[in-house]
Formats: structure tokens, C-alpha cells, sequence
């Protein structure tokens, strides 16, 4: 399974986070199986999101395309961190 873990921070959550719900089928049409949304306990506005992909290459061309690149300035991201992972192992305990 292909993962991306993306840190950064927003100008203010409400406002992103209705512009990442909006994006929900574009980031379908582009791969992502599945998200979470996790914050940093003591500041509101960092964000990590987590999410599977159908495969790096696509999660790839999806963060560094023109679209999305205007799709976060309107969101207010600022400085985003893009960590590109595949699974090595999973488990529940």
C-alpha cells in the first residue's frame, strides 16, 4: 500500500477544511483511497494528513499539480511537508 503523510500549517482550520471536503472527488479521480485528519495537540492550525493512495505516482502527480497548487493557496496552507511512504507492515493489537 503507498501512503502520503503531509504536515503543515493552515491560516485557519474551519476555512480549510471546507476546501479539502470540497476537493473530496478530485482527490478520489486522483487515487486516495483513504485520509485521516490528525492536529498537533497545542496548535490548532498544524495539520497532518494521512491518507493511502492507489499508488505513489499518482499521489505524486496530484500534489505537485498546477490545480492543487492553487487548490492549497486558497485554502491557506503554508509551507507544506509531502513524505512519501509504502507499507511495510501493518497490524492490530
Amino acid at each position: 500500500m503507498s501512503h502520503v503523510l503531509i504536515i503543515h500549517e493552515v491560516e485557519a482550520y474551519p476555512a480549510w477544511k471546507t476546501v479539502f471536503d470540497q476537493a473530496a472527488s478530485i482527490r478520489k479521480r486522483a487515487g486516495e483511497i483513504s485520509y485521516q485528519l490528525l492536529r498537533y495537540d497545542n496548535e490548532a492550525n498544524r495539520i497532518v494528513h494521512f491518507s493511502a493512495w492507489s499508488s505513489l505516482d499518482n499521489a505524486r502527480r496530484f500534489f505537485e499539480s498546477q490545480e492543487l497548487i492553487e487548490i492549497r493557496r486558497q485554502a491557506g496552507v503554508k509551507a507544506p511537508e509531502f513524505i512519501y511512504l509504502q507499507e511495510l507492515e501493518s497490524g492490530l493489537l
